[in-house]
This record gives C-alpha cells, sequence and structure tokens, in this order.
C-alpha cells in the first residue's frame, strides 16, 4: 500500500508539477501580447507629444533680430517696414505672409509705385514663424487680433489696408469676420480654401480635393479629423506627408516653374521655422482646414456704400489651390472683385508687374 501510495503521490506530484509548468507558460504568453500593447502605447503617446518651441531670445532659441511689438497676451511679434515712411504714407498695408514664409516674404512692390501712390507696407511673421513667439492656443480669430495689435502699436490709424497671399490670404477671411471694422480695403492672393466649408456643395469640394497629390490629401485628412496627429503625421518616416511643406515640384504648374527659383532661393529659408514647425506649419494646417466656427461664404459686404472693396486674385492653373471653388466662392459673394489671371499659378506674383498692378487696384481700382 505504501509503495502503491508511494507512487500515486510521486504520479500526483508530477501532473502537479506540470500543470504549474503549464499554468505559468500560459500566464506568461498572456502577459506578453498585454506587455506589447502597453510598449506600443507608451511609444504612441510619446510620439504625438508637442514639443515645447524654441522662443527667440530664449537661453535655448534663436537670437532677435528684427524689432517686434509685445502683444496683450505678452507674445511677441516681428515685422518688418517697406515702402515710403509711415507717417508720409497716403496708404498703409498689412501684409500676411503665407505657409513656409515670413516676414522677409513681402508682398513685390516696386520702389516706383509706393513712392508714386505713396504706400508704406508692413509685414509679419505669424505667430511661430520667424521671430514671433509661438501660440499653441491660436485661434481662427486670433490672428485677426494679431493684425489690429500690430495696427494700433505702429499707429496705422483707424483704418488699414490687408493683403493676405496664399494661407495668409486665407487669413484675410478671418479679418474681414472680425475686424471689418477696422478695415480699408482687403485683398485676398491665391487664397488657401478649407475643403470643408460648408458653403460648398459636396460634388464641388470632393471634387477639388481629389485634384490634390495623394500625399496631401492624407495630410489635410489628419489636420481635419485628427488634429492631435497632426504633429506625428508630419514627422514620421512610414507614410508621406505634405508634399508642400516639402517644395515637391509636383506641386508646380508650368507658369510656377519659371519663377520657382525665386521661392526656392531665399537665403533665410532656415529662419523661417527655426522655432519649431508645429507652431507654424502644423498649426496652419490644423487651423486652416479643421471646422471653421464660420463660413466665409456667409459673410457680409463690409463697404455697402462703397467705401472699400475687397478684391480676390487668382491664377487658372493654380496646382496648390483649385481655381474652382475661388469660383464658386465669387459667384456667392458678388460683391468681392474677382481677378482670374491666365496661364498663372500659384506663385503668380512673383512674376514681373504683376504684384505692382494688383496693389494698384486695391488702392485706386482698374485705372
Amino acid at each position: 500500500m505504501s509503495s502503491v501510495g508511494g507512487k500515486v503521490s510521486a504520479a500526483s506530484a508530477g501532473s502537479h508539477t506540470r500543470k504549474s509548468h503549464k499554468n505559468s507558460s500560459s500566464g506568461m504568453f498572456k502577459r506578453v501580447p498585454l506587455l506589447l500593447f502597453l510598449g506600443v502605447l507608451s511609444w504612441a503617446y510619446q510620439a504625438i507629444q508637442i514639443p515645447p518651441p524654441k522662443l527667440c531670445g530664449s537661453p535655448e532659441g534663436p537670437p532677435v533680430t528684427a524689432p517686434r511689438i509685445e502683444l496683450r497676451d505678452g507674445r511677441y511679434l516681428a515685422y518688418k517696414e517697406h515702402g515710403v515712411l509711415k507717417n508720409e504714407a497716403k496708404y498703409k498695408i498689412v501684409f500676411i505672409h503665407g505657409f513656409d514664409s515670413c516676414r522677409h516674404d513681402a508682398f513685390p512692390m516696386s520702389k516706383e509705385l509706393a513712392e508714386d501712390l505713396g504706400i508704406y507696407m508692413v509685414s509679419f511673421d505669424r505667430a511661430g514663424y520667424g521671430e514671433s513667439d509661438a501660440n499653441y492656443k491660436r485661434t481662427l480669430k486670433s490672428t485677426a487680433l494679431d493684425i489690429e495689435e500690430l495696427a494700433d502699436n505702429l499707429g496705422l490709424g483707424s483704418k488699414f489696408f490687408v493683403l493676405g497671399y496664399s494661407m495668409g490670404g486665407q487669413v484675410v477671411w478671418t479679418c474681414l469676420k472680425y475686424i471689418p471694422h477696422r478695415l480699408a480695403g482687403a485683398a485676398l492672393v491665391a487664397p488657401v480654401v478649407n475643403y470643408w466649408w460648408p458653403g460648398f456643395p459636396a460634388n464641388v469640394s470632393k471634387d477639388a480635393y481629389y485634384d490634390q497629390l495623394g500625399p496631401d490629401q492624407w495630410a489635410l485628412r489628419v489636420a481635419h479629423y485628427a488634429p492631435w496627429l497632426t504633429y506625428w503625421w508630419n514627422t514620421q518616416n512610414l507614410f508621406p506627408s505634405s508634399s508642400v511643406a516639402a517644395h515637391d515640384p509636383r506641386i508646380f504648374s508650368p507658369p510656377d516653374m519659371s519663377v520657382a527659383a525665386k521661392f526656392e532661393a531665399r537665403p533665410y529659408a532656415d529662419q523661417i521655422t527655426q522655432q519649431g514647425k508645429y507652431g507654424s506649419h502644423h498649426l496652419d494646417m490644423i487651423i486652416g482646414f479643421g471646422s471653421w466656427e464660420f463660413d466665409p461664404m456667409d459673410l457680409k459686404n463690409p463697404f455697402p456704400n462703397n467705401e472699400g472693396s475687397v478684391h480676390l486674385w487668382h491664377g487658372d492653373e493654380d496646382l496648390l489651390v483649385p481655381v474652382k471653388l475661388q469660383r464658386y466662392i465669387a459667384q456667392k459673394l458678388p460683391w468681392i472683385h474677382y481677378h482670374e489671371l491666365t496661364d498663372a499659378g500659384h506663385l503668380f506674383p512673383l512674376a514681373d508687374g504683376l504684384s505692382d498692378r494688383l496693389i494698384k487696384s486695391l488702392l485706386v481700382g482698374d485705372k
């Protein structure tokens, strides 16, 4: 009995040991997916964390070289003056630069035109660009208010003109919405369009959206539907990100290629995003293509008594912003003076003579 009992006990012990190993192995294999999941989750969390900006003038930031004003919220805005002296000017213009640009990319204006008409122009670094402090709380309205503060600090008077190019042209819509009482006139030059503005019929915006290169379609989807992923999407190497940010030559039409060298040869290009790309490029995408609290196509004429005018200029061979969208906006807002240029791309202001013609049209009409 004892030997049999001993055998039974040994078998039982062996069986118990095998079960223990089996349970231990099973538990281990169950933990592996959990550990992998936690590892991926940790990596994903780190990947989407937005780095702080390298503010100009801070111990680890770039130097301050431009004149700047201090805004009410403590941020600094850098600017650059052009044309005749401010105190001698008849016309005062605030120029708003586009994506991947800065105050040095002022709208081209000949010395002759500036002196003949008495034009003072100030360009400024939008928040996060160049030497202007980043504003991670930037909104549609905040840039319009930055412009108003800049004008007040520089003493431009109760009314001034705004002229915006590309993404800066899109900002002009916000000026027409939030500070129309401060405007003497406005020009939108090849303004970027948000494909999700509700005023567009679905077929119009959809057709235009799919005219873009594939990487830009995805970059804008992320910016619109998952803005919290925008930083990661535009810094990862798994999928192609914005071709506009990469200056992919496919975004330029033949007319653009004839002047693109002027755009690419900028000696200050490294200064444009020196404080980081989130506060400049990425917020431009998030705000420009996010869900707007107003539709530009619902705006009313800010100059009902013809005391000023609004102009929209666009090239019919613009590959970045489809002209069909501007045509629709012009139909919806008949008070806009719409100018469509034939054989012109997105970079048409760089073509000789065109910029002077545009500025003159804004200030004194087509005389």
